[in-house]
Formats: C-alpha cells, sequence, structure tokens
C-alpha cells in the first residue's frame, strides 16, 4: 500500500521514547532481576572496530531498546543529526559542594512493599545513569554509572517539555505572548486544525482535545504518522505525507471540546516550541541558548535533535550533562535566581509552581500520581513538600522540592518505558532525602 506507515524502531524512537506514560508498572522484585542481568554499556562500540556483534547504528531496528538503550541514550548525537544548545564562552559557574555520604545508605520502604530498600541500591535497581542532589544550592550527593560520566550529555527525553513550558511562561510574564490567544491568531498556517482553536493555554497544559492516537501497539495510531514526519531520515521517493513537525501539525483534527480534560500528547509541545519560535523569530535552540543556558553558566554545550528541515525536538530531543540540568532545578528552586543574578521573570516561576488542575489531570487516571497535576508542561504531586517535576521516559528526573530546599536530578535508562516502573522505588526514595536534608 503506498505510504503505509513501517514501525523500524531506528525510525521511529522520535515519538514514543519521549512519551512519559504513567500506567501500571512492574513489581520492584522483577525491576530489581532486570538490573541484575542488564548488559553492560561500555561493551557496545568499543574497538576499533567494534566487533560486528557490538556495533550500534541508527539503521538497526532496535538501537533504542532491549540492551542497547544503556549506550544509546548517551550517543544520540552520534545516531541521529542534532542541533547545538550552545553554553557561550564565558567560563562555566561552578557548583558548590558539600557531599553527604549518609544519603547513599539511606533506608526507605518502596510503594507496595514491606521490604526496604537504601538510596544506592535504588541507583542500581532503577538502571541509574547518573545521579545527582542539591540542597541550598550546593552539591550532596553525585553518583555516575552506565554510559555516563561528568563530560558526558544524556537524552532527556520528554523533560524536554518542561524547558519548552518554561520558556513559554517567561514570554507570558514578559508580554511577548498572551496565553489567552487562539494559535490560529499566532500560526495562521494552524487555522484549519484542532491547534487553531486551542488557546495557548490549553496547548501548554495539555487539556486540548485532539484526534490523536498515542497507542503503539496500533500500527496505523497517529503517533506512527507524526513519527514519520519528525524523522530526518530520508523518504521513500513516493512518500507524500508530512515531512517535517510544521506540517505534520497542520493535519490534527479536533476531536470534543478543548479545556475539558488532561490527555498528554507529545505534539502539544512541538506546537508550543512553534508558537515560541514564530513569536520570538528565533529556534528554540537559539532561544534557550539565549536567556538561560548561557546566562546560567553551563558547564556544557547540549543539543537537540531535529527534523529534516532542523527544527528541534521540543517534545523531546535534548541531550544535556546532568550538573546543567541540576542548574535548571536550581533556577527553578530560586524562582529564576541563580548565581545571584536574576536571568528569568520571578513570575514565569511562580504561575508553574501553581500546579494545574487535579480534577482535569484525575480523568487521565495515573495511578502512581493519584493527587497529581499537569500544568505548563510540569508534572505535580501536590503532597505536603508541594514537590513537582519535569518527567522523561526510561527514568528521567528533574525533582524539585520547595520545603526541603533540594533538587534531584536523575538520568536513567530503565528497561521499562513507563514512569511507573519506577516510581515505587524513587518516589519514596525523593522524600527520604528530603526528610533527611530537612532535619
Amino acid at each position: 500500500m503506498k505510504n503505509k506507515i513501517k514501525q523500524p524502531l531506528a525510525q521511529r524512537w522520535l515519538v514514543p521514547v519521549c512519551v512519559s506514560l504513567a500506567l501500571s508498572g512492574w513489581a520492584v522484585a522483577e525491576t530489581r532481576q532486570m538490573s541484575e542481568t542488564a548488559q553492560p554499556s561500555s561493551e557496545w562500540m568499543s574497538g576499533f572496530p567494534p566487533a560486528p556483534e557490538r556495533i550500534i547504528r541508527n539503521s538497526d531496528t532496535d538501537f533504542f531498546a532491549g540492551e542497547k538503550l544503556r549506550w544509546t541514550v548517551c550517543h544520540m548525537q552520534e545516531l541521529l543529526p542534532t542541533k547545538v544548545l550552545h553554553r557561550g564562552l564565558g567560563a562555566p559557574v561552578p557548583l558548590d559542594s558539600q557531599l553527604d555520604e549518609g544519603i547513599a545508605q539511606l533506608k526507605f520502604t518502596p510503594t507496595g512493599t514491606q521490604d526496604s530498600m537504601t538510596w544506592d541500591e535504588a541507583f542500581t535497581v532503577n538502571h541509574t545513569d547518573g545521579l545527582i542532589v542539591l540542597h541550598k544550592g550546593k552539591v550532596v550527593y553525585e553518583r555516575y554509572d552506565g554510559c555516563l560520566d561528568e563530560q558526558g550529555l544524556h537524552a532527556s527525553m520528554s523533560m524536554t517539555k518542561s524547558l519548552t513550558g518554561l520558556l513559554a511562561e517567561v514570554l507570558i510574564a514578559e508580554g511577548v505572548i498572551d496565553e489567552t490567544a487562539l494559535a490560529a491568531d499566532l500560526i495562521p498556517e494552524l487555522k484549519d486544525s484542532a491547534f487553531g482553536s486551542a488557546t495557548v493555554r490549553q496547548i501548554m497544559n495539555m487539556t486540548t482535545s485532539l484526534k490523536y492516537s498515542e497507542d503503539y501497539s496500533d500500527p496505523e495510531a497517529d503517533v506512527w504518522k507524526y513519527s514519520q514526519a519528525a524523522s530526518p531520515m530520508p523518504k521513500a521517493g513516493d512518500f507524500t505525507g508530512p515531512r517535517t513537525y510544521f506540517e505534520y501539525l497542520q493535519t490534527v483534527q479536533a476531536e470534543g471540546q478543548h479545556g475539558e480534560a488532561f490527555a498528554y500528547k507529545t505534539i502539544n509541545t512541538d506546537t508550543l516550541g512553534w508558537i515560541i519560535s514564530r513569536s520570538t523569530g528565533k529556534s528554540l535552540t537559539d532561544l534557550l541558548s539565549e536567556r538561560i543556558w548561557q546566562r546560567m553558566g553551563a558547564e556544557q554545550s547540549a543539543n537537540f535533535t531535529i527534523d529534516s528541515i532542523g527544527t528541534p525536538f521540543a517534545g523531546g530531543g535534548l541531550s544535556a550533562g546532568l550538573r546543567d540540568l541540576a542548574r535548571i532545578g536550581q533556577l527553578m528552586l530560586n524562582e529564576g535566581q541563580i548565581n545571584g543574578e536574576q536571568i528569568i521573570p520571578a513570575q514565569a516561576v511562580r504561575n508553574i509552581r501553581e500546579g494545574g488542575d487535579p480534577k482535569l489531570f484525575k480523568k487521565a487516571g495515573y495511578t502512581s500520581m493519584p493527587n497529581g497535576s499537569y500544568k505548563s508542561m510540569w508534572w505535580f504531586f501536590h503532597n505536603d513538600n508541594q514537590a513537582y517535576a519535569a518527567r522523561g521516559v526510561h527514568g528521567q528526573t528533574i525533582y524539585i522540592d520547595p520545603t526541603a530546599e533540594m533538587v534531584i536530578v536523575r538520568f536513567a535508562s530503565h528497561p521499562q518505558a513507563a514512569n511507573a516502573g519506577s516510581d515505587a522505588t524513587s518516589l519514596p526514595a525523593y522524600q527520604a532525602v528530603a526528610d533527611y536534608l530537612s532535619k
């Protein structure tokens, strides 16, 4: 059949690996067993040249799956075209360090079990590649494993969405974007799509109603057509479908009324990225570099995967260093201040920290976050500490606890994409550290 969507994983990874699901997860015991049998990432692509059985190519159907995942998450720029997120030419601003050896042996009880676990045990169980904890702006814990070290970049998955949402809130606070405006008024090309009748705020909070399926078990689901359009790889000669993010977003149709329920769909973020770029005349990478990355004293330049015309993947394309995402967390904790400078409006962060509407969120059925909400591409737990987070599949997290004055950033290559696969251990572990640091 002409233009029938085929789904080798190497061509379709762009969307599904960045969608932060929260379905019922595996038991902790099963996750423990998987962590013990995982293949070391150092064995992949080792040697000059690597042995044939150790090679990973972007043409492989499984380059972002199974045992290969733990190498791939640190090497996206070697597999796909990327656009640099520049840190600038200034010297990085170092993070102060006051390591606390007590954190490693902190004990907590994973959700749904009666057996305690230490913080370091959870590091291994969750296939953690890098983990850093800041308390009052100082590094109190830092550890690397898998493919990652202090100099490496790691795929952030859907944590990218939260940075896109932060940029939008900055522009709203500065009066550049009106959150009540219809998308069609800002981008006329969207007037005949579902997004045309949605407000900027509805897109930011993912309360749009879209005729769009992210059912990966369905070979005809819209997610595969979106992935095909987003892929920077060459298309078949007879391909006539959308070839870019911009082209695909114009085809999405409405299904019901906007504003009635939260529904996590990555295409909202790419639409928001388009609104940001059209409103500022700058690509997402250039704007993020100019407004945040250079000004926060980042240690490393980062990068975004791109489509065939160089459009950054706003919904999940960022690869960055662990410490630089810790700086993002600290920027949020300090309401836009870092290194003694107010680099973004405090109101932008305050708007995010209000959280979303739990009633709209509840309709989506996220069982591991029963009291949660979603706003501006950030996740809210509504716990006693009012913690909130950027989250991405396979275990990526920027966890911000205002009460404990704590930031945790984790990079991981958990074999289960859904965050529920690690939430049972991660969320109690984060709370245990917050309690410990608050004493």
